[in-house]
């Protein structure tokens, strides 16, 4: 795991879409997982400014609210078809989405695993850190070989999501990608601000490798690439 500290989230960004690009414009790079929610939304937008020549990217959302109508703008589909898919010049074809309705969320976030596994796995994906150090949807309790899912949100989760939506909904229910998925990405790329996220950024990095904190899981990996500012990092004992 490789730390970045920033003195401000902005400085955090704009190294992070240094190291998006390039992993981006590899050759091999072909599947790309991305995260919805505030903390990549400017990463997106940087690497949007940029024109980057991408279409041949397969993108796949992380994890979706469940309950929430599927012409919300707010969930994670729709705001990463335009701040992603949009943005960059991806074909709508090669936009992989999970739906947010009960009925079908089960079965298209399982679709969704299964895509990527027909195509090879992940090589890019960008993560979000929970303040209770969940990974997608996959909260505390959730083992390093669980799969793609539809799971109880924690209490923290429900309020961030009320938050979100401005109340008008407060999604209790997440579908969500398994961490044997997410830790089996090519590149991690992670980013976490604020003094909100400071224990959780320690339990990730300096904590036990524990279902307590599924992040704690990217603790080993070849490939992670961590992007703090210096609010989320001051729990840390060592800074490199």
């Amino acid at each position: 795991m490789n730390l970045s500290i920033h003195p401000t989230p902005q400085a955090a960004n704009a190294a992070a879409a240094d190291c998006l690009a390039a992993w981006l414009t590899l050759p091999r790079t072909r599947n790309v997982m991305v995260a919805g929610g505030n903390s990549p939304l400017e990463v997106y937008r940087l690497l949007a400014e940029r024109r980057l020549p991408l279409p041949h990217l397969n993108v796949f959302v992380l994890d979706e609210y469940v309950g929430v109508p599927l012409a919300e703008p707010r969930t994670c589909a729709n705001l990463l078809r335009r701040s992603v898919v949009e943005a960059w010049g991806i074909p709508s074809s090669q936009f992989g989405i999970i739906s947010s309705l009960e009925s079908n969320a089960l079965a298209s976030v399982r679709q969704q695993e299964q895509r990527i596994a027909d195509r090879g796995g992940l090589d890019v994906i960008v993560l979000g850190l929970g303040q209770n150090g969940h990974l997608g949807f996959n909260e505390p309790g959730s083992a390093a070989d669980s799969v793609a899912r539809v799971t109880p949100l924690d209490a923290g989760s429900i309020a961030a999501n009320r938050k979100w939506f401005a109340g008008d909904y407060a999604p209790s229910l997440g579908a969500t990608v398994g961490l044997s998925t997410i830790l089996a990405a090519r590149h991690i790329l992670l980013l976490a601000y604020g003094a909100h996220k400071v224990a959780a950024v320690k339990a990730m990095v300096e904590g036990p490798r524990s279902e307590q904190c599924p992040a704690s899981f990217l603790q080993g990996l070849p490939e992670v690439r961590v992007f703090l500012d210096q609010a989320a990092s001051t729990g840390l004992r060592a800074k490199t």
